[in-house]
């Protein structure tokens, strides 16, 4: 028998769930749960029926006014608002495999992801519209679809928020894409119209989600219909050891364009529940206004975010007495952070660990049993071996390459075959690259993570996406990027520079990173250095750097 294979409380095997893709998952939700709240956003909510018949009106507009293929790639690029689900549910019904991109992103990232996936169709919040022009002409892209915050609210808090977003607090740049078409109008346009039904197998790609790496380049990582449904089925699995009213009103405050809680909102909405979706966390007083007036039941998040929610007063004083579960993942949670939680909300934290390539899930721990510092144990039919450098397995207690087998792993990176091969071993296990130990009862930690990477708010930054973009700047002879810990964000990026010209300074550097990078990965420290430190064959030492 494989390696620490699962935890005793875990079932031997996936439930029988009738699911042979995620578009049975929104069929048979909605027709079970057609009066329930579905999502919620600036005090707005649909219905699971509503949702099912914007999502049809949006499937049909596709299908009937576009010239896209079942399999061509539509890209959604939008913040936690209700039209993210009803074009996700939209576009799959529609045969499309869906391109989750992140709002932040700069022109430079987008002009790849796109390309890379060959994206035809795009649906954008018009508040980073003008990004999209910038790149637009030297894409595949032919159908752009722009929308606004409030767009599925009613006639007045649509006007309201929508005037106050655009001319109040000036988030909208001004954008010119030719032939863009409004969501809106495109929703009048399909009304009370059903698509052509799509059958989707296991085995077809739903979503690409794409992940930095070490060459830095981003891959789309292929996630199929069955990696989804089979890590919704076992993440609920643990799940539903909380009480049954965990799925009442589930705060979303990560963005849904991520894959963690992208599968959390799948989890939710296959149980019934309702998602209330924060677009902008980062506003605390709005969000925690939010939070007010709910009688909130479960919680997804990070560490980041529980310390400075609960650094808020207003937020200390909460009403907390329908809340339990609060779900963390994306970093690593810290003893302090889960004691100032428990203190101020009375509620333990389960902490998970799971990676793009996984769907994301492959352990956590059980609600009933949390040990901060483990990553708990592999969820329901997923295996893991630890390894050596040799590929040979590691003794209990000992420290290895955390490597997992199971049907949520993703099918490959999209048209990188070679890329594919290397991460696999050869039994198939997929080679996480982060360093595990396992206990006697299979209980996992992580006691190292990839190498050099670097973990911004729950966000994934590659040290040699940094220095790509540093390096373009004519006054930039080499640099070396490397992570220090920040109070708030966790980590945040430090670059170490050898300038070919000493009046290149630290603000200069970092305005022109922000025009090609999210700004989560713009260096926030910049040391200017006469040399990098290196190895005998010329390697950069990231490690004398951290020092």
């Amino acid at each position: 028998m494989d390696q620490f294979e699962r935890g005793s409380w875990i079932p031997d095997s996936l439930n029988a769930s009738g699911y042979e893709s995620v578009l049975d998952v929104f069929a048979q939700s909605c027709a079970k749960y057609k009066d329930r709240e579905a999502f919620r956003s600036f005090g707005h909510s649909i219905t699971f029926a509503e949702l099912d018949r914007l999502a049809d009106a949006f499937a049909h507009y596709l299908q009937n006014n576009t010239d896209l293929q079942a399999g061509d790639r539509i890209a959604i690029q939008l913040p936690n608002i209700l039209q993210y689900p009803v074009t996700l549910v939209g576009a799959l019904r529609a045969g499309l495999i869906v391109v989750n991109t992140n709002p932040l992103y700069a022109p430079r990232e987008l002009e790849h992801q796109f390309n890379d996936a060959g994206v035809k169709a795009l649906v954008v919040y018009e508040g980073v519209a003008s990004s999209v022009e910038k790149i637009l002409s030297k894409t595949q892209i032919k159908h752009v679809i722009t929308t606004n915050l409030a767009d599925f609210h009613g006639f007045f808090p649509r006007l309201v928020i929508n005037f106050v977003v655009k001319y109040l607090k000036k988030m909208i740049p001004l954008f010119s894409i030719p032939n863009a078409v409004k969501l809106r109008d495109v929703m009048l346009a399909s009304k009370g119209k059903k698509p052509v039904a799509m059958r989707k197998t296991a085995q077809d790609v739903a979503v690409l989600q794409y992940t930095g790496g070490t060459t830095g380049v981003s891959k789309g990582v292929m996630l199929t219909h069955g990696n989804l449904v089979a890590n919704m089925l076992q993440a609920k699995e643990v799940i539903n050891q909380a009480p049954a009213t965990w799925k009442d009103v589930v705060i979303a405050p990560l963005p849904l364009y991520h894959i963690y809680a992208f599968t959390i909102s799948l989890i939710v909405l296959e149980s019934g529940g309702t998602s209330v979706l924060i677009a902008n966390p980062r506003d605390m007083k709005s969000f925690v206004k939010e939070l007010s007036g709910l009688k909130f039941t479960s919680f997804l998040g990070l560490n980041t975010l529980f310390v400075a929610l609960c650094n808020q007063p207003s937020f200390q004083q909460l009403d907390f007495g329908h809340f339990c579960l609060t779900i963390s993942g994306g970093m690593a949670l810290t003893h302090d952070c889960a004691e100032l939680w428990h203190k101020t909300t009375g509620t333990e934290i389960m902490e998970g660990y799971g990676l793009t390539e996984t769907s994301p899930i492959v352990a956590v721990n059980p609600v009933k049993g949390v040990s901060i510092g483990s990553i708990g144990f592999p969820v329901k039919e997923t295996k893991v071996r630890i390894i050596d450098a040799d590929n040979n397995d590691v003794a209990v207690g000992e420290a290895g390459e955390l490597c997992v087998l199971g049907p949520q792993v993703m099918q490959g990176y999209w048209n990188q075959q070679g890329e594919t091969e290397t991460v696999f071993t050869e039994d198939g296990y997929f080679k996480t690259g982060d360093i595990a130990v396992a206990d006697q009862e299979g209980r996992l930690s992580i006691v190292d993570r990839a190498k050099d990477l670097i973990i911004v708010s729950g966000f994934n930054v590659y040290p040699n996406e940094v220095e790509d973009v540093a390096s373009l700047h004519p006054k930039v002879l080499e640099c070396a990027a490397v992570g220090v810990e920040h109070a708030t964000s966790g980590e945040r990026v430090k670059l170490f520079v050898v300038a070919s010209d000493s009046s290149l300074d630290a603000e200069e550097l970092r305005r022109f990173c922000k025009t090609e990078m999210a700004n989560y990965k713009v260096p926030k420290e910049v040391v200017f250095v006469d040399e990098l430190p290196k190895s005998n064959v010329g390697k950069v030492l990231r490690r004398m750097l951290r020092e």
